[in-house]
């Protein structure tokens, strides 16, 4: 593994041990060059998956990018780092066990937004906003709107 804070190829394994949730394993490096000290993460990786974005182009998911997007959605907002963590896990072993190598982009965005329903309204607007590209309050209303039906109808159930 490569150090990021010299570049030296060089580093040795200091501490291994599985994150908490059992999910990746956690080791702590030291570069033998300049003998900084960092850490790096290891997970599972099912399968390579592809994005295919709304305009047909494909790039290699990246699971750093959706972490990074719900992590603003939920900025300011009560949600343990843990959990959050977890429902990026969720979210990426629902597309691993698909099936499908290549993920069209609207299934990650409504599998974020559905997971982010379930864990906080706020962030589940602010995400929303985003993702549907809201350009005015009136897209907001006409969201919240039929989040309010919705929710009704549920109830009614």
């Amino acid at each position: 593994m490569r150090c990021p804070f010299c570049g030296h190829e060089d580093t040795q394994v200091k501490d291994s041990r599985p994150t908490d949730d059992g999910t990746a394993i956690r080791r702590r490096r030291s570069c033998t060059a300049c003998m900084q000290r960092f850490t790096t993460v290891e997970r599972v990786q099912l399968r390579e998956l592809i994005v295919v974005k709304t305009d047909q182009r494909r790039v290699v998911f990246d699971r750093d990018k959706l972490t990074r997007s719900v992590q603003i959605a939920l900025r300011k907002r009560p949600i343990d780092p843990d959990r959050i963590e977890k429902m990026i896990t969720g979210i990426v072993r629902q597309l691993e066990s698909s099936g499908e190598t290549e993920i069209p982009s609207k299934l990650i965005g409504e599998l974020v937004m559905q997971t982010l329903k379930e864990v906080d309204d706020v962030a589940y607007v602010r995400f929303a906003s985003v993702y549907r590209n809201f350009s005015d309050a009136g897209d907001f209303q006409t969201f919240l709107g039929g989040q309010a039906a919705s929710k009704e109808s549920d109830e009614s159930s």
